[in-house]
């Protein structure tokens, strides 16, 4: 997929789809490549309806890649217009749908049986639909209601021409931007090529859906469907059907006498009992994938839907983040420096004392606010912004934990604009530490190791003779590795590479760029094809210097 035509055309259709929704009016190009854009063939219209309607319009028709960065965006109601957010809400779960006569071929072939020897009925008309796939009520032939869900036909290689297209961008930036190195993009698209690619194994989805189900057990706070794993193959999914109200629709909320204070608090607590006692938490708890049961008004519990994005951490980055949290609690700033060097997450030589006052600043000016106006998401994305200085470098695998804290903070403000996230979170945190380093959970530990030291007990006497016995006859060695240095040819050609398609493009630019001042030959869209080829051909030489 790493194709530079295909890179080129790519790029091409993106432009033209961003003049033909003028969005160039809602993002700040730069001076210089704001006229480009107008270059680009296409016609000028949509000009009437509204900025967001136009954004979520082209992010549509761009495909799934970009739907899922519109669905990320429109969480972030803090950093976005109100009339953008609302409009790219509708992503979530308004996408236009499929036939359903295709979703009926789909589970056939998955199933390999007939649609009507396995549900009593079916509706092609679809319940939901979204960017990866889309949802249909059905009934099983024992009269249990469910719903299917179907991935949509040919998504694999969409996601896959776009994903390719990152991924050569991210090689560029990671090469030629002065911060590349430690904002790591490659990484970066990398991480979000495994979540959606993930999102695309309908089985995956299952076994996700099945482990949260285990974990939340007769759970007051949330309710997983069951999964019917009968009827589960690859691009099809089949889960009980559950009713409740749409958390994002609060007028229903109100009316039903839901109450929002408890449901936010509830939320929150959802997030840390998921993360730092589970270490598997819903990764999109977007409001279009929350539900709240009816039957307990005043005491709510949430449901939780689409489980294609289920992330956990590994126990080093679990701790490091757990005692963050805590420290940034306690406002032991200290601490947090200290934190971020052990962590490894800035260079050992970092002056503490100065990394320290940064997150003093940081800190004590969202301290200065009322708690109720606090949020915890926003307070982390300001503290990795001022480590920048120190030379932090990106965590992708925190990608999805940031996003899903700013999500549900989101949510729980909206639900009840008074809540007090410091006062939900901190206690929460500080007892599920508590209980994990408990005298009890350390035993736990120990026994679960025990039978791996016993078996490995009889071995270590002769190991310990044998490393003796080389150190005293002077044989032990120690040998120097280095990823860089085994990488440092490679460096070379790719840097010889870069001079050389740096300077064709360079020359394409300026080529194409007199073509139009002094056009030669015929033109196409009122502009001289030569122009426009010697455009194309420097995007190529561009992509190629890889």
């Amino acid at each position: 997929m790493n194709n530079p035509l295909r890179h080129g055309w790519r790029l091409l259709t993106i432009s033209t789809t961003l003049r033909r929704y003028r969005l160039d009016q809602l993002v700040n190009i730069s001076s210089w490549f704001r006229p480009l854009i107008w270059l680009i063939p296409g016609r000028r219209d949509n000009r009437s309806l509204a900025r967001g309607q136009r954004l979520r319009l082209a992010l549509q028709e761009l495909g799934p890649v970009f739907v899922k960065f519109g669905q990320v965006l429109s969480t972030r109601r803090d950093l976005l217009p109100s009339d953008i957010a609302d409009e790219l809400a509708k992503l979530q779960d308004a996408v236009a749908p499929f036939p359903g006569t295709q979703a009926r071929a789909i589970i056939e072939a998955e199933l390999q049986q007939d649609i009507d020897d396995v549900f009593l009925n079916f509706e092609e008309q679809p319940l939901a639909s979204a960017s990866i796939a889309q949802v249909h009520a059905a009934e099983l032939k024992d009269g249990k209601s469910v719903v299917v869900k179907v991935v949509r036909p040919a998504i694999e290689q969409s996601i896959s021409r776009d994903v390719a297209l990152l991924k050569t961008l991210a090689r560029l930036a990671q090469r030629y931007h002065p911060e590349g190195r430690r904002i790591r993009p490659v990484d970066v698209v990398q991480e979000f090529e495994t979540y959606i690619f993930d999102e695309l194994d309908m089985q995956r989805e299952a076994a996700n859906a099945s482990l949260l189900r285990r974990y939340h057990q007769n759970s007051r706070d949330v309710y997983i469907p069951e999964v019917y794993w009968s009827y589960c193959k690859q691009r099809v999914l089949v889960m009980e059907r559950v009713y409740g109200i749409p958390i994002k629709d609060k007028p229903a909320l109100v009316k039903h006498g839901v109450n929002l204070e408890r449901l936010a608090i509830r939320c929150v607590r959802l997030f840390y009992t998921q993360v730092f006692r589970d270490n598997l938490f819903h990764a999109d708890m977007h409001p279009g994938n929350i539900l709240v049961a009816k039957d307990n008004p005043d005491d709510p519990q949430v449901i939780a839907l689409d489980f294609g994005i289920v992330a956990s951490l590994s126990n080093k980055d679990l701790y490091y983040i757990g005692e963050n949290f805590l420290a940034i609690f306690s406002q032991q700033y200290r601490r947090v420096a200290e934190l971020h060097v052990e962590a490894g997450w800035v260079p050992a030589d970092t002056r503490l004392d100065e990394m320290e006052a940064s997150i003093r600043t940081v800190c004590e000016s969202s301290f200065t606010r009322p708690l109720s106006e606090i949020s915890f998401g926003e307070m982390l994305m300001k503290l990795f912004q001022a480590a920048r200085r120190f030379k932090l470098t990106i965590q992708p695998q925190l990608i999805m934990l940031q996003k899903t804290l700013l999500n549900i903070e989101g949510l729980g403000r909206d639900l009840y604009p008074d809540l007090d996230l410091w006062a939900v979170a901190k206690p929460e945190l500080e007892s599920i530490v508590r209980s994990k380093r408990s005298p009890v959970a350390t035993f736990k530990a120990i026994r679960k190791r025990l039978p791996l030291l016993l078996e490995r007990t009889p071995d270590m006497p002769e190991l310990i003779h044998r490393t003796l016995k080389k150190a005293a006859a002077g044989e032990l060695t120690t040998q120097l590795q280095h990823p860089a240095l085994e990488q440092l040819p490679e460096n070379l050609r790719q840097l010889r590479r870069s001079i050389t398609g740096g300077v064709l493009a360079g020359s394409l630019l300026i080529c194409g760029t007199v073509l139009l001042v002094h056009p030669v030959g015929p033109d196409i869209f009122d502009l001289p094809i030569l122009s426009l080829a010697s455009w194309l051909g420097a995007v190529v030489a561009f992509l190629t210097t890889r």
